[in-house]
């Protein structure tokens, strides 16, 4: 069985390393990384979509950064209990038309006893922006690792 540390129960320095953890490895872009955090029966609801099992999830994000071009993501803690964690998260990129966006959203997660993510729920809201009003360019520098972040 795979183990994905740190595991549950969480406290805040186990919760902070997952959501970096979560992000460095979603600003890969490597959708099979980023599967490799959830179990294999794992179910998401990301927007208006509904995902289940890793496979879909490889299958969901190919299609995802596809569409999103130079995506870079953070994510800060938002709060912690047992084997739930909450995230905020901002992310930025360009549509193939070359538009850029700013995605605000929350997450909460649910993980095995396994530190594996066996749920994953998303709500996110876009909002369309300037190139000169980007913030976000690439991976956050480990001296920023777990540093809030404006909300506009």
């Amino acid at each position: 069985m795979t183990v994905r540390p740190p595991v549950p129960p969480f406290d805040r320095a186990a919760a902070l390393t997952k959501v970096q953890a979560a992000e460095d490895a979603w600003n890969t872009r490597d959708p099979e990384r980023v599967a490799g955090a959830y179990t294999v029966d794992s179910v998401w609801r990301n927007r208006d979509t509904f995902v289940t099992g890793r496979a879909a999830i490889v299958e969901f994000l190919r299609d995802k950064w596809s569409r999103e071009r130079d995506y870079a993501l953070r994510k800060n803690l938002w709060a912690f209990d047992g084997d739930r964690i909450a995230v905020r998260f901002q992310y930025e990129c360009r549509d193939n038309a070359g538009q850029w966006w700013r995605s605000y959203g929350n997450e909460l997660w649910e993980f095995d006893k396994n530190g594996l993510m066996r749920r994953r729920e998303a709500g996110i809201n876009d909002v369309r922006i300037e190139e000169s009003e980007r913030r976000i360019t690439g991976p956050r520098p480990e001296s920023e690792h777990g540093a809030e972040f404006p909300i506009r």
